[in-house]
Parts: structure tokens; C-alpha cells; sequence
């Protein structure tokens, strides 16, 4: 498509919404920062400061976890509350990662059975005036999930085919497949109770678990209406094929956090459900999503949310050559009250990515739900009703909607920073020290610093996808034709005074 053409279409679009509040914000170039230092961003009227890259911490990608498999880097983490220690030389903690599924390759049909579970580091900052290092070293211990049964997960694809247990539909193999009756889990997201449950949100069925502390499933948050994956009448919760409505395959609720007062959790769909985005083939059209809100205060376990918004993703150009044809999907977020939160979203280009399309778009936003349209228990949620429906060649956001609003705090594609930690973003000539194409992890601590009371630490991890030469699986060796290896980004930011992470 020509841009000219596809500008026309983005003008059509904003004609229809009635605001430029419902367009996302298009990159058809690369955005880059070669700030040295502090960024801000304003949002509400509230300001946030980015003081820049501080640390970064390498894990060899041929390392093994607790159970003997090649150590998945971070699709989620979290600091271990009562771990973070503020020390003469900086700060120690204990940090917890939620890989996904295991090694695969989908575009040939093959998945590993890989058993979810969560992978114990010790985390150590040290400083040195506005640098630092920064260490992140496995435990060789760990916390193995299993479902209601007792049985394993299964990181195996579990085609159409699904098992009903404690009145859920779940996600499992059938017969005969790899992983049978196990609960299929392609874990994305995790926030810890105070309590010490853990909850984690999947990509195969949207669904939220929660997990004892143990990692013995108790109880789950089933999706809304709107985002349940379905083909034909029935729940479809592959992952190799988009459904015909629902959340797209591959792109269940990638975002999970609990609010610093424990009682809000809020669960992001990775992209716009495929109702929302189904007006062409063009991958931009994906970028109008949902935040889920959930009250957790009284039932761990709420039937409903209590609050659904509409959210913009960026979009971008694959290539660089200014033709919009993607959505920058989002891969984390981290709660900062009970209405505000950080968000990752990112492009797929980058070292692990097989391409040698530039890095477009990395960026964390600061987003705020106050003012926006509540989606819960009206016909966009209760039913397959698009909230971003077709215009033309588009599916733009329905104008009675007013999404949430976002700025951007963290811009990852700066190589002045990155060169200070030996990273740099030339995927042309990409190897080891570029950096990585999945970035999907964040976690906070505060600073703890008498003179900046508000500082806090922001540590972004990346999913390396197992990619190894020296891979192990189940026993079985495997090359992946590369060596990703799992890396943690130490950012120094500054937040309002009413942000109050509680420990």
C-alpha cells in the first residue's frame, strides 16, 4: 500500500472518530532518544522522570533452570516482597521469572511439553554516582506449576481441544497429543498476593490462574464474552490460527499487576481482539486493546471486572520505509495506584528476531484510566460487539468511547545510553550486543535515597524465546541457530508524590 493511500486512510479514520484522541500514534520512522540522561513526561497534570539507564545484567543463554531445562528467560518477573535490601554499595533481592511456554517452533508444529513455572535469581545493583552494575544470577531453585489435579502444565498447543474442570473450560490437548489432559498454560503474566498467591495470566485462553504458593492451581478468573477465543460456536483456544472472534491467537492478556495496596488487578490484552481488528490483513489494525480492572480486595477470585477501558497502542512501520503496517504491541505493565500503571509495548524487530528490520519502537508508558469510558457490563464486553469497528480499510475506535491516555516515560531505543552498557540497535548487523527483540518484563523498587524519597528502580527483562545453540528440553538437545541470551535493564525514574509503592 502507498503512503500516500495510507495516510488518506488514516485522515478517513480520524474523520469518523471525531478526535484525534482516537488515532494511535503512528511511527513510520524509527523513534529514537540520544537523551544522555532525564526525560520526562507529564500525564494529568502529574509529572514523571526518566533519569536514564543505569545497569544492565547478562545471563548466558545456555544455562540450565531448577529442573534441568534450558533457563526460559522473562515473559514476567517480580521483586519477592522482604527482599529488597538497601546495602552500602546498593541494593539486593530476590527476583522471581515467569518463562512461557517452552522452546518451539509454530510455523513448523512443533511445541515442547515444558511444564510452567516460576525461576528463582538473586538481583544485586551496585552503585557508582548515576551508574552502576548490575548483577542477576540463578538460585537453582524455583517453583513448578501444576493444575487443580496436581498434574504438570503443558507448554503444548492445545489445537481445539479443551477439558472441563471445577466448572471451567480449560485449555488441554486431546488423546494421543503431547501433553494430554494437562492444562495447556503459555504463561505471560504474574503479581503476587499478599498472601503469597501468585496469579498468572495465559495467552492460550485469557485466562487468569491463580496458584497457591506451592504452584498448585486453587482458582481462575475466566475472560469476558468478548475476548473468549471462538471458531464456529465453540472455544478455540489454538495458537496457530485467529479465531473468529475473541482475543487473537498468540495475543491473550500478556499484562498482569496488582496495584501497591493490594486491591486492584489490572490484565491487558496483548493486542485488539479480533473483532477489533479485522478490517484487512495490515497488522496496524490491531492496535486498539482493552484493560481489565478486577476488585481483589474481598475475592481473590472476582466473576467480573469492575472496569474494561479502551487502550491505543503506537503503530509503526516493520521496514522503516514510512508505511504503517504493524501495531507495537504491548508486553508488560507494573501498577502504580489504582489507576495508573507503566506499559510496555515494543515492535518484534531485534537480535533473536531473524530479520534486519530497524528496531522501531521500544518504549514504557505512563497510562492513566481516570476519564476514560468504563466498558464493563455494557454490550462491548457481554458480547462480540467491536469497540474499534471497520472503516474502510480500518478499524478505528468507536467515537462514544474515550480510551485511556498515555505518555511516554522510558524510550528504550537510545543508543547513547545502550552503548554505556555495551548494547547498541543496528539490527542491519545484528549480533549478541544488539539489542534483543523481546523485551517483556518489569518490575519496581523503590530507591529508598533520604534526598529523592520518590525515586524508584525500574528492571525490564527480556524474553529470549530459548533461544540457544546448546539447548536442552525434556531431556533432549537442541540448536536454535543462535545465542539470545536473558538480559535485566536497571532504569532510575522519579514519580509523583502521590505514587506509593507500600514497601
Amino acid at each position: 500500500m502507498r503512503i500516500r493511500r495510507l495516510t488518506a486512510l488514516f485522515l478517513a479514520a480520524a474523520a469518523f472518530a471525531g478526535a484525534a484522541r482516537a488515532e494511535p500514534v503512528a511511527y513510520p520512522k524509527a523513534s529514537v532518544s540520544e537523551a544522555p540522561g532525564e526525560e520526562t513526561a507529564v500525564l494529568n497534570g502529574e509529572t514523571f522522570v526518566n533519569h536514564g539507564l543505569v545497569a544492565a545484567a547478562r545471563v548466558p543463554a545456555a544455562n540450565l533452570d531448577f529442573l534441568g531445562d534450558t533457563l526460559g528467560s522473562f515473559s514476567a518477573m517480580l521483586i519477592e516482597p522482604g527482599s529488597w535490601q538497601k546495602t552500602a554499595e546498593g541494593y539486593t533481592a530476590r527476583l522471581r521469572t515467569l518463562p512461557d511456554r517452552g522452546y518451539n517452533e509454530p510455523d513448523k508444529g512443533f511445541f515442547s511439553d515444558y511444564q510452567g513455572r516460576l525461576v528463582d535469581f538473586d538481583l544485586s545493583l551496585k552503585l557508582d554516582g548515576k551508574a552502576g552494575t548490575l548483577s542477576v544470577t540463578p538460585t537453582g531453585t524455583g517453583t513448578p506449576l501444576t493444575g487443580f489435579d496436581g498434574k504438570p502444565t503443558t507448554g503444548a498447543d492445545p489445537a481445539s481441544h479443551t477439558m472441563t474442570e471445577n466448572g471451567h473450560v480449560l485449555p488441554s490437548p486431546a488423546e494421543g497429543a503431547l501433553g494430554a489432559g494437562r492444562l495447556s498454560l503459555d504463561a505471560e503474566g504474574v503479581a503476587r498476593r499478599a498472601d503469597g498467591r501468585i496469579y498468572v495470566s495465559d495467552e492460550y485462553a485469557a485466562d487468569i490462574y491463580l496458584f497457591a504458593a506451592d504452584g498448585r492451581l486453587e482458582g481462575i478468573i475466566d475472560p469476558s464474552p468478548a475476548i473468549v477465543p471462538m471458531t464456529d460456536g465453540r472455544i478455540d483456544d489454538n495458537s496457530l490460527k485467529a479465531p473468529d472472534t475473541g482475543r487473537r491467537n498468540n495475543q491473550g492478556l500478556e499484562a498482569l499487576s496488582i496495584s501497591p495496596d493490594g486491591k486492584t488487578l489490572f490484565a491487558v490484552l496483548q493486542s485488539g481482539a479480533v473483532q477489533d481488528s479485522s478490517a484487512s490483513k495490515n497488522q496496524a489494525n490491531r492496535a486498539t486493546t482493552r484493560v481489565y480492572v478486577y476488585d481483589i480486595s474481598a475475592d481473590a477470585l472476582p466473576k467480573a471486572p469492575k472496569a474494561v477501558y479502551a487502550l491505543e497502542l503506537p503503530v509503526y512501520s516493520k521496514k522503516g520505509n514510512g508505511e504503517i503496517d504493524a501495531t507495537a504491541a504491548l508486553s508488560e505493565m507494573a501498577a502504580l495506584s489504582d489507576h495508573q500503571f507503566l506499559l510496555l509495548t515494543r515492535d518484534g524487530n531485534g537480535w533473536g528476531c531473524g530479520c534486519k528490520n530497524p528496531e522501531m519502537v521500544k518504549q514504557i508508558l505512563v497510562v492513566d484510566t481516570a476519564g476514560a469510558t468504563n466498558l464493563a457490563g455494557t454490550d462491548f464486553e457481554t458480547t462480540t460487539k467491536p469497540i474499534a469497528p471497520k472503516v474502510g480499510e480500518r478499524n478505528v475506535l468507536d467515537p462514544a468511547i474515550t480510551p485511556v491516555k498515555s505518555a511516554v516515560l522510558v524510550n528504550m531505543l537510545n543508543p547513547v545510553q545502550l552503548a554505556r552498557v555495551g548494547l547498541n540497535i543496528d539490527n542491519e548487523k545484528a549480533d549478541a550486543k544488539t539489542l534483543s527483540e523481546k523485551w517483556e518484563a518489569l518490575a519496581l523498587a523503590p530507591a529508598r535515597d533520604p534526598n529523592a524519597p520518590n525515586d524508584v528502580f525500574l528492571f525490564v527483562g527480556n524474553d529470549n524465546d530459548f533461544l540457544t545453540t546448546k539447548g536442552v528440553m525434556q531431556g533432549k538437545s537442541y540448536d536454535a541457530g543462535l545465542d539470545n541470551d536473558s538480559m535485566v535493564l536497571a532504569y532510575r525514574l522519579t514519580l509523583p508524590e502521590t505514587v506509593k509503592l507500600g514497601w
